[in-house]
């Protein structure tokens, strides 16, 4: 088969979604890999580590777009991969369509089937969403504790704190992969931490990681009790392709201190904070009621070298069964079809 690797040109995202030696599993199995130039910079991959290896490199995506059968990529389709997309392509990326009702209808308008990285599904678990989302919590307790600071407009707060001070309280909304490295980043800096979700098994889980963690179930009185001095809020709530619910109303963020901080890791997803909208790392914050927020939709992206080596490593396997043509009696891939033939196959965007 033809795969095609096109840049991202999403804002600020650096990842690429093959580093060069899958691509060079793929093409000794006798594939033909396609990577638009520059497509591996900036996670620090150079087209002559790709080009040594035999992949082919293509200067436009117009070019790679037109002469690919498999188009596997990082991030949702935006306008400037929508020229080149065609009926005849088959789509391997994150899509995130819950949110996204546009994006939903140019997919089914163009007629080619789309599989979502999110969706793909193996014995209850999501296995390329996990290494992004284990990457996505640890950022997001990173960035919010740069974003405490009071030299750009946190309340000050050293989540740790130091000897003859209070520690920070952070709250993480879901006890997933991505709340579960949130908090056990969190506990790691010093802060006391409380993880909220809907079941005993993973409060079980991030309980065992540190003393300083605390698992609750997830009541709305007790969520606004404990947001009217949380200094940093993470929101890790997944429904698998569906819309994130709201657990956090915009009552609860008024009472919140000033210069408190949200970062929404469910932003992909329309978020599970009711203040939160997208942002992106050109301007990936912004103040309401006095809290700051954070919705970056692509966060691992801040990590790009690392992110597409876990990436690609979760992915691999896959593209090489959709290459191969054996996937069309594969279950968790069959499960990641999102959009087919014109129209949505997957339940949880039918809803």
């Amino acid at each position: 088969m033809r795969i095609g690797i096109p840049r991202e040109i999403k804002t600020r995202e650096g990842r690429v979604a093959l580093i060069p030696a899958a691509c060079a599993e793929l093409i000794q199995a006798g594939h033909q890999v396609c990577v638009q130039a520059d497509a591996g910079t900036l996670s620090g991959f150079s087209d002559d580590s790709y080009r040594k290896l035999g992949v082919t490199i293509m200067d436009s995506a117009e070019t790679l777009y037109n002469s690919a059968e498999l188009i596997v990529k990082v991030k949702e389709p935006v306008s400037g991969d929508l020229l080149w997309l065609k009926k005849d392509h088959l789509l391997f990326c994150y899509l995130h369509l819950a949110p996204n009702p546009e994006l939903t209808q140019k997919l089914c308008d163009i007629g080619l089937t789309a599989i979502a990285f999110e969706t793909v599904e193996e014995n209850g678990r999501l296995p390329l969403l996990a290494p992004m989302s284990e990457i996505a919590g640890r950022v997001a307790v990173q960035v919010g504790a740069h974003l405490l600071h009071g030299s750009v407009g946190g309340k000050g707060i050293l989540l740790g704190g130091v000897p003859g001070t209070s520690r920070g309280k952070v709250v993480v909304l879901g006890g997933g992969v991505s709340g579960m490295r949130a908090a056990e980043t969190a506990a790691a800096l010093g802060a006391h931490v409380t993880v909220y979700d809907k079941y005993a098994e993973p409060l079980h889980r991030v309980c065992q990681l540190s003393p300083l963690i605390t698992g609750k179930f997830a009541y709305a009185d007790a969520i606004a009790e404990d947001l009217k001095d949380a200094d940093l809020v993470v929101g890790a709530v997944l429904v698998p392709g569906a819309r994130a619910p709201k657990l956090v109303t915009e009552q609860m963020v008024k009472s919140m201190q000033p210069g408190s901080v949200i970062v929404d890791i469910a932003v992909d997803q329309g978020g599970c904070v009711e203040t939160i909208h997208a942002t992106n790392y050109l301007e990936p914050t912004y103040e309401l009621h006095n809290i700051i927020h954070m919705g970056v939709t692509n966060m691992p992206g801040a990590v790009p070298h690392t992110s597409s080596q876990a990436l690609c490593g979760a992915i691999l396997p896959y593209v090489q069964l959709l290459a191969s043509g054996q996937w069309k009696n594969h279950t968790g891939l069959l499960k990641g079809i999102n959009v087919k033939n014109g129209q949505v196959v997957h339940p949880a965007l039918k809803n």
